[in-house]
């Protein structure tokens, strides 16, 4: 098994490193905070909320057309893929609704959480950096986030005065789909006033696919993937008070993403979003608290489903207020913790232009919550415990009215049992409602050719997760490893149940009938990395795999579940050169759902990256040029709805310069 065979390569080069490096002092590696903890602690320091955090050189190697390409090689992260404009995070098994998105600390307030074939409104192009949590730390954001959550920041709104002008300009040309790329930020201040502003301009054209559009069916179409091609626009300002006792801001921000659907049908969608949010830190407020801080954000979300007459067949809504109010209080008989309240407010609907046929009713969901995270050391010990409690209503049109009362909480250990060797293991049980879609969808969805239907009297789901963590944590080879187990009491699944449809649900043979359904479900897995020299100058490598599985109790897997994975990359980085080569390789996927129909042939994908970095004046100026699928592969992943009918793109050179000044 491949997990197994990464566990021993890990202990051996575990034993290697230790023997070796004995006498070496620790590698000297820049410690980035990740925002979304409520300790604002570094990314090497967490066990208890494993976390990844995508910055620098990295992120910019990795950055995609949308965030689920973006992330889909980091550990425990796969994608789903619904052509190029739309590929949202799975975080081991788990997506929609179970991984919260976020865009500095706040929801996204899309609809991606619905569907795999709307895309996510946060653009990682001009993130600073992009974070990965889960454990007791996700508690603060949502109850219903039992994969974990994903934050996207770029920092629209200063939290610390620039003393000169500073910011970032890219431009890149992708071969595969004639791509063009134009992105920026920019950060300034006045006196005490902070300011920011970015932007992201993508045009690309239908990408070309190595073989078939069906595998190994030439009749089917070959060269490019047909509404395959995207058009986005994306700009945001802020600016913020600045003083020593915290600061206070503003920020908005607009998306216009066009964007095809892969499908047999050929449709696309016309998403739209305009965001304002007021960001705000005090300082020691008053005695026992180290800092309050207070959040709100307004979004307007909407977006068109076209036909291939680019007429709208269903427009999706959401309109969104979310505040957050947090304190952390000072050290309290060894403690440390923060803790605060939640609301949300939003009103969201998925229509027939004409307003009658309902995909989606117009439903009014609130929700209130509080929220408490403690940490506390005690020798080599680090415990920390997390608990949200929440309330949950949706008020539909027409259909019935239903609250939930939800309860979570996480608690975790961490033992340094030897200078630089952690193990770790985390307990956490969570709830969470039904969303809008699962409880009152009763129509059309033309973009995934389903009828669906949801259930109103669905309950509350239940998980129960336990996570068993071993890393090493010092040297130039670093490891980890995690297994983990969720059970889930009422997991709610779309069953495909074989009829065909018509618009108005009368049998048919335009969509396939989307039935969501519950049942109790188990998922499990595990995972595991090495590297090697990760960001000093020289030599680099890693090595990764992970896997996880999802079954339905009664028997039977889960949908769409994700392939096992190996992958292994080195580097080389020397003055002003760097490059890098990687591969990750994927099993063949047979755990097939009772609905699902076709297995997933394995595949190899080579990537590659090269860049160079000169100083002309002040400006650091970065030539690179990007090769991804290296070996032409016909790639299809498990956890796309389109699978047969939708390999990735093929080989792709992507050239570009990065300006920072």
């Amino acid at each position: 098994m491949i997990i197994k065979r990464s566990l021993l390569a890990t202990a051996v080069l575990s034993t290697f490193s230790t023997l070796s490096l004995a006498q070496a002092t620790d590698a000297v590696m820049p410690k980035v905070v990740v925002t979304a903890n409520p300790f604002r602690s570094a990314e090497a320091d967490q066990i208890l909320t494993p976390a990844k955090v995508l910055s620098g050189d990295e992120l910019r190697d990795k950055v995609g057309s949308s965030l689920g390409e973006t992330l889909s090689e980091e550990l425990g992260v796969s994608a789903s893929a619904f052509g190029a404009g739309a590929s949202r995070p799975i975080i081991r098994g788990l997506e929609g609704s179970r991984v919260k998105m976020l865009e500095n600390g706040m929801a996204v307030s899309d609809v991606s959480g619905l569907s795999n074939d709307h895309a996510v409104s946060a653009e990682g192009a001009v993130a600073r950096q992009i974070e990965i949590l889960r454990g007791p730390a996700a508690l603060l954001y949502g109850s219903g986030a039992i994969g974990g959550l994903v934050n996207v920041v770029n920092e629209r709104i200063p939290t610390a005065l620039e003393k000169e002008v500073t910011g970032q300009v890219e431009t890149r040309y992708s071969t595969v789909d004639s791509g063009k790329n134009a992105s920026g930020t920019i950060d300034g201040s006045v006196g005490r006033f902070g300011w920011h502003a970015d932007g992201n301009i993508r045009n690309t054209d239908d990408y070309k696919i190595p073989g078939s559009r069906v595998l190994d069916d030439p009749e089917s179409g070959t060269g490019r993937l047909s509404h395959s091609a995207t058009k986005e626009r994306n700009v945001g300002i802020g600016g913020s008070y600045i003083a020593d006792w915290g600061f206070a801001g503003l920020s908005a921000s607009h998306l216009s993403n066009l964007y095809g659907i892969p499908s047999e049908e050929g449709s696309r969608i016309d998403q739209k979003q305009t965001r304002y949010d007021f960001d705000s830190l005090v300082r020691n407020p008053f005695d026992g608290i180290e800092s309050f801080k207070f959040k709100a954000g307004y979004t307007s979300y909407e977006h068109a489903e076209l036909n291939e007459e680019n007429d709208p067949a269903v427009i999706f809504k959401n309109r969104s207020l979310e505040t957050r109010a947090e304190m952390t209080h000072k050290p309290l008989a060894g403690m440390r913790g923060s803790f605060g309240i939640q609301t949300e407010n939003t009103h969201f609907s998925g229509l027939s232009p004409d307003g009658v046929a309902e995909t989606v009713p117009v439903t009014h969901s609130k929700s209130a919550a509080a929220f408490l995270v403690e940490e506390k050391t005690i020798g080599p010990v680090v415990l920390s415990a997390g608990v949200r409690v929440e309330s949950v209503e949706r008020t539909p049109e027409g259909s019935l009215r239903r609250s939930f009362n939800l309860k979570s909480g996480s608690v975790g250990g961490q033992w340094m049992f030897t200078p630089g060797y952690a193990a770790g293991l985390t307990l956490s049980y969570a709830e969470r409602a039904p969303a809008t879609e699962e409880l009152y969808s009763n129509g059309p969805h033309d973009a995934t050719v389903t009828f669906d239907v949801g259930n109103p009297n669905f309950r509350k789901e239940a998980s129960r997760n336990a996570e068993l963590s071993v890393q090493k944590t010092r040297g130039l080879v670093r490891w980890k490893a995690n297994i983990f187990e969720n059970k889930v009491r009422d997991f709610i699944f779309g069953h495909i149940t074989g009829n065909l449809l018509d618009d108005e649900g009368n049998p048919g043979d335009e969509l396939r009938e989307r039935i969501y359904q519950q049942a109790n479900a188990t998922i499990h897995g595990a995972e595991g990395e090495i590297t090697y020299n990760a960001q000093g100058a020289g030599w680099s490598g890693r090595l990764f795999a992970d896997g996880s599985q999802g079954k339905l109790d009664a028997g039977g897997s889960l949908p769409l579940q994700p392939a096992k994975r190996v992958g292994a990359s080195i580097g080389y980085r020397e003055g002003a050169w760097r490059g890098g080569l990687s591969l990750v390789h994927a099993d063949g996927q047979d755990r097939l759902a009772s609905f699902e129909t076709t297995t997933t042939p394995s595949y190899n994908q080579v990537n590659a990256n090269l860049s160079y970095t000169q100083m002309i004046g002040k400006q650091e100026l970065t030539w690179f040029l990007l090769a991804k699928n290296l070996t032409n592969e016909d790639i299809r992943l498990s956890t796309s709805v389109l699978k047969d009918i939708s390999p990735l793109p093929g080989r792709n050179f992507v050239i570009g310069v990065r300006s920072h000044f």
